[in-house]
């Protein structure tokens, strides 16, 4: 996947307005790829021209992407610059389509793809790639920057402008590192600090910084700013019979597999047993078996050495990954690996976690994805995970529960206290708590592909789903994203191919839910699956259960809220957040009025994320 960054300045030439000399240019880049190295252990480069400065780091993970970067050549006598990180899906269907423009190339790669789509279609090349990527193009001759990101923002890509200019990069802490950038909270956005699934496209909580939303090309030039969206859902009526829906769902399905797992590298696969990671390591093994090669697949999991003792069903999880993983690789006969992690295992790598993420995180969420995928990258450099079907088919217990579909508001937010409800009064007014959501939920409800005609349930299913293919399935792509490339290990996810999910989002409810939760896909898998994957209940991604763990959250929490060196303390209501905390250490809020019944300790989880995110990024307040 890689890292890339870039610094463009218009109006002055970069490092010009304050007469730095090029040799600390470069080193500003170098830092700012420093920043991320982990994403690209395969090699470095740095390429400098006067009115920009671009860097990358780069890990080999396909025949089309081993060249060193930036690339730099010439079209119809203008000087481009192409950076890239990701795959391309489609390159060898895009190889053949633009072999007819200029000789054949020493070798193919992405940037040669990248290149001559350019120069045949201009700016609207990316609309004829498919894959997961994040691209910066810079032409000389319209002295102009193109940023583009993938139809899911699969791959990341963050920018601040200045005077004249813009800076970029893979990830927030590689801008950080640029010395015209200043890390400062940005209070209007505490909301997303406290509940990162209500971020809006493009929002962070740091001022002047932009995630470039997904299917967006921005164009930056003289002219200033503008973006461009290449691509969104679109409502359709849908006629197919359940039979072939789902004939239809596993032929993407097949079709997704086969273009996403590696040859040419070691690939595996993440395995819990259930429906969604089971279905993309039935499918490699069928494809190997076609293939006749021999090959094992190996598979992954994660387990906790609390487990047996401590473990206590919920609705989310009701029960442990590791028993029906086992018995899924047997079924299959994958190469299968369980991978145990102990609480101190998981304290040990969170600032790690931190420093990957480089915005607040998820505590022991996040942390249990880095020990899977660190563990996992010795094996392998690609792996393929069942993620995002839950959001696509509708898998989690809200989409189940007429009371929550009812309400007008986020359906996944649970009756519990919500943080920014006990910020400063002079921060956040009472009324605004409820306003910001309701906003955010609004814009949402917006954005929904409508179709005409339909009934009022099948209309309110519809932007229930969208919803949670909004803020929900950004939050669980950005962990994926962040804790294996830290690690240099390639995560692709089947589930988020656009024309699987086109195809999904016009199936009526009823469709995808004949026969329980996600019976469209179990009918569309079953003859592949173990009966024990088939009949499990939706079990989410494990997170340890330890009253330790708890006990953590719960002390440095009560920290943040009653100590003088505090940084964050001044954004609270104190007295009221101090009650909480308290409430939750004594075991008195009702656990059911959280989300899947989670513990109510986990609600301190943003809280602390934010103390830390600002102490160890120097975040000003």
């Amino acid at each position: 996947m890689s890292g890339m960054a870039g610094w463009v300045d218009l109006r002055h030439g970069v490092g010009q307005q304050t007469n730095l000399p090029r040799s600390k240019v470069a080193r500003i880049v170098s830092a700012m790829i420093a920043a991320m190295a982990g994403r690209g252990p395969d090699g470095q480069a740095v390429w400098l021209a006067p009115e920009l400065a671009l860097g990358h780091c780069r890990t080999v993970t396909s025949r089309y992407d081993g060249e060193e970067q930036p690339w730099i050549g010439e079209i119809r006598g203008a000087t481009v610059a192409i950076l890239y990180t990701g795959q391309i899906y489609n390159a060898g269907q895009l190889q053949h389509t633009l072999a007819g423009l200029g000789p054949e190339p020493d070798r193919w790669t992405y940037a040669e793809i990248i290149r001559r789509a350019y120069a045949q279609w201009g700016a609207g090349f990316v609309e004829h790639l498919e894959g997961m990527f994040a691209i910066a193009l810079w032409d000389s001759q319209k002295r102009e920057l193109l940023l583009a990101r993938d139809r899911l923002g699969l791959q990341p890509l963050y920018y601040t402008l200045t005077d004249g200019g813009i800076i970029f990069a893979s990830v927030p802490t590689a801008i950080e590192a640029h010395p015209q950038f200043t890390a400062r909270l940005d209070t209007s956005a505490l909301a997303i600090v406290l509940q990162p699934r209500m971020a809006l496209p493009g929002e962070t909580p740091l001022q002047g910084l932009h995630e470039l939303p997904p299917a967006t090309v921005l164009s930056f030039s003289e002219r200033g700013q503008t973006q461009k969206r290449y691509w969104r859902l679109e409502s359709a009526p849908h006629t197919a019979t359940f039979e072939q829906t789902a004939e239809q769902v596993r032929a993407l399905l097949e079709g997704v597999v086969a273009r996403q797992y590696e040859h040419e590298v070691p690939c595996a696969a993440m395995l819990s047993g259930g429906i969604d990671s089971t279905s993309v390591a039935a499918l490699v093994m069928k494809q190997l078996a076609a293939r006749g090669a021999g090959a094992a697949l190996d598979t992954f999991c994660l387990k906790f050495d609390t487990d047996e003792d401590a473990f206590t069903s919920t609705e989310l999880r009701p029960d442990i990954d590791a028993p029906f993983a086992a018995l899924a690789a047997e079924y299959m006969g994958t190469r299968h690996t369980t991978l145990s992690a102990t609480m101190q295992d998981l304290l040990n790598v969170i600032p790690a976690t931190r420093t990957a993420r480089g915005l607040p995180g998820w505590g022991q969420f996040d942390a249990s994805m880095y020990l899977l995928f660190e563990r996992m990258r010795g094996k392998c450099s690609v792996a393929l995970t069942g993620e995002a079907a839950d959001e696509i088919f509708g898998g989690y217990p809200y989409y189940f529960k007429p009371q929550l579909l009812a309400r007008a508001q986020f359906p996944w937010l649970g009756d519990g206290p919500k943080l920014a409800a006990y910020l400063s009064p002079a921060l956040a007014p009472a009324q605004w708590v409820a306003e910001d959501e309701r906003a955010r939920y609004d814009y949402w409800l917006s954005q929904v592909p409508r179709l005409p005609g339909e009934s009022a349930e099948a209309a309110r299913m519809r932007e229930v789903l969208f919803l949670g293919m909004s803020g929900p399935l950004s939050v669980i792509l950005d962990r994926k994203e962040r804790m294996s490339m830290s690690q240099g290990l390639e995560v692709r996810v089947p589930f988020c191919d656009p024309q699987l999910i086109q195809y999904v989002w016009n199936v009526p409810w009823e469709m995808k839910s004949r026969g329980g939760v996600k019976g469209l896909l179990k009918a569309a898998m079953h003859d592949i699956l173990p009966p024990t994957t088939l009949s499990r209940k939706k079990s989410a991604y494990p997170h340890i259960q330890d009253t330790e763990y708890d006990r953590v959250l719960i002390s440095e929490a009560r920290w943040i809220a009653t100590d003088p060196k505090s940084p964050i303390a001044w954004m609270f209501d104190t007295p009221r957040l101090s009650a909480l905390i308290e409430q939750i250490a004594a075991n008195q809020l009702n656990a059911s009025m959280l989300p899947g019944g989670a513990s109510p300790a986990h609600l301190l989880i943003q809280l602390v994320e934010m103390h830390r995110w600002i102490v160890d990024n120097r975040v000003a307040v």
